[in-house]
C-alpha cells in the first residue's frame, strides 16, 4: 500500500459510518457496565444474579448473529443498524420508566440487556459488511482500523465512564445519556448513501447457513482464519476465567492493582488499532495477518514467567501485548475477507465468524472454570499457553503467510 493511499482521506459517507459506530459502542459500553452496577446497588443482586444478567447481555451474540448476517445479505445494511438501535434507544429508555414505577427487577433488567444488545449485534455484523460498498479496496485497512479504534476507546473508557456516571447521576440518568447516544448513532446512519444491491430469491435460512459456511470452509484462506479465531478465543477465556484469583492470590494483587493491570489491556487496543494501518503498510500481507496470533504467543509468556517470577507489572505487560497484537489481526484479518468474500455473501460471512467467536467463549470460560477447580488457576495459564500455541500454528502452516499483498476476489 503506497503513502499516498494510506494518507488519503477516508470518504464522507464511511466518516459517518465510523462516527455512528463509536456512539454505539460507548452507548453499549455503558449500559453493559452500568447494568450490574445497578442489579448490586440498587436491586440487592448477589453474585449468581449479576451472572445471569451477563449472559443475558451476551446470548444475542450466539443467537442472533446469523440471523442479522441474513437480513444484513438481504435488506439494507444501513437501515439494519438504525432499526437495532432504535431498538436499543427504546431498551435503554425503559429502564428509568420502570424505575419510576418501582417495577424494576433483575430479570427486566436482563431482558434490557438483551434487547440492547441485539444493536451491537447488528452493528458487528452488518458494519463490515458495508465498508465495502463505501470506501474503496485499497482504503480497507484504515476503514477497519478507524472501527476497532472506535470499538477499543469504547471498550476501554465504558466501564471507568459507567461507574462515574451511575456515581454522579444515579442509574436512571446514566440509561439516558445512553439511549441518546444511540439515537445519534441511529440518525448518522440514515444519511449514509448506501448502493443498491440486487434483490435475491427468497430462500430458506438454512440453505443461507449452509452457503456462507460453505464459502468459508471452502476457502484456503478464510478456513485457516476461522479456526485461528475459535482457537484464540477458547484459550484466551481460559485464562479470562482463571486470571482474578491467580492475580489476588500468586501475584499477591489488590482489586485495585487487578483492575489496572486490565485496564492495560484496553491501553493495549487503543495502541494497537491507532498503529496498525502503518504495521500493515510496512510488511507483507501475510506477515501482518499472523503478527497478532505470534504477538499473543510472546504475551503468554510473559504470563507464563509471572509463575517463576510474580509480578503485577509482568502481568500488566502481558495484556498489554494481548490488547495490541490481537487488533492487528482483527483488522487484517477483516481486511482479507471483505477482499475476497462475494458482497451477497458479506453479512453471512461477517456473521459466521460473530458466532464461532462468541461461541468459543463461553466454552473457554466454562473449561477454564473446570481447570481452575480441579487443579488451581497455574494450570489454566499453562493451558492457555498450549491454546496460543495452536492457534499461532494454525496461521504460520496455512497458505496466508506467503501472500505478499492484499488478494483480489476469486
Amino acid at each position: 500500500m503506497s503513502e499516498s493511499l494510506h494518507h488519503h482521506p477516508l470518504p464522507t459517507a464511511f466518516r459517518r459510518l465510523a462516527w455512528s459506530n463509536l456512539i454505539a459502542q460507548s452507548a453499549d459500553q455503558i449500559g453493559l457496565a452500568a447494568a450490574p452496577m445497578i442489579a448490586v446497588l440498587v436491586l440487592g443482586a448477589g453474585a449468581g444474579a449479576t451472572g445471569f444478567l451477563t449472559a443475558a447481555q451476551t446470548l444475542p451474540f450466539l443467537l442472533l448473529s446469523f440471523p442479522a448476517g441474513v437480513l444484513a445479505d438481504r435488506t439494507s445494511r444501513r437501515s439494519l443498524m438504525a432499526l437495532a438501535e432504535a431498538l436499543r434507544c427504546v431498551a435503554l429508555l425503559s429502564l428509568p420508566m420502570l424505575a419510576g414505577l418501582a417495577w424494576l427487577s433483575v430479570p427486566l433488567l436482563a431482558l434490557i440487556g438483551f434487547a440492547a444488545a441485539t444493536g451491537t449485534v447488528a452493528f458487528s455484523v452488518a458494519a463490515p459488511a458495508l465498508v465495502p460498498a463505501l470506501v474503496p479496496r485499497q482504503q480497507f485497512v484504515a476503514a477497519n482500523g478507524r472501527l476497532e479504534l472506535a470499538r477499543s476507546v469504547a471498550f476501554a473508557a465504558g466501564p471507568a465512564l459507567a461507574g462515574a456516571l451511575v456515581g454522579w447521576l444515579g442509574a436512571s440518568p446514566t440509561f439516558i445519556l445512553a439511549a441518546a447516544l444511540s439515537a445519534i448513532a441511529a440518525a448518522l446512519l440514515i444519511g449514509i448513501p448506501e448502493p443498491q444491491r440486487p434483490a435475491q430469491a427468497p430462500r430458506h435460512i438454512v440453505a443461507d447457513l449452509k452457503e456462507g459456511a460453505g464459502f468459508v470452509w471452502r476457502h484456503e484462506w478464510l478456513r485457516p482464519i476461522l479456526l485461528t479465531a475459535v482457537a484464540w478465543n477458547l484459550a484466551w477465556f481460559v485464562l479470562q476465567a482463571a486470571y482474578v484469583p491467580y492475580a489476588v492470590h500468586r501475584l499477591g494483587l489488590s482489586a485495585t492493582g487487578v483492575g489496572a493491570t486490565l485496564a492495560v489491556y484496553g491501553i493495549g487496543m487503543v495502541a494497537g488499532a491507532l498503529l496498525a494501518p502503518r504495521v500493515v503498510a510496512s510488511m507483507s500481507f501475510g506477515s501482518a495477518v499472523a503478527l497478532g496470533p505470534v504477538v499473543s504467543v510472546a504475551a503468554i509468556a510473559v504470563m507464563l514467567a509471572t509463575l517463576q517470577w510474580p509480578s503485577g507489572a509482568l502481568a500488566a505487560v502481558s495484556f498489554f501485548l494481548f490488547g495490541a497484537g490481537p487488533i492487528v489481526w482483527v483488522i487484517s484479518s477483516t481486511t482479507l475477507r471483505q477482499a475476497v468474500t462475494p458482497e451477497a455473501l458479506l453479512g453471512r460471512v461477517s456473521a459466521l465468524f460473530m458466532t464461532a467467536n462468541t461461541g468459543a467463549r463461553p466454552v473457554g470460560a466454562a473449561l477454564g472454570g473446570l481447570i481452575g477447580g480441579a487443579y488451581g488457576a497455574e494450570a489454566c495459564i499453562v493451558v492457555a499457553c498450549i491454546g496460543f500455541l495452536i492457534q499461532a500454528a494454525i496461521i504460520l502452516r496455512s497458505p496466508i503467510r506467503s501472500l505478499a499483498r492484499l488478494p483480489a476476489m476469486a
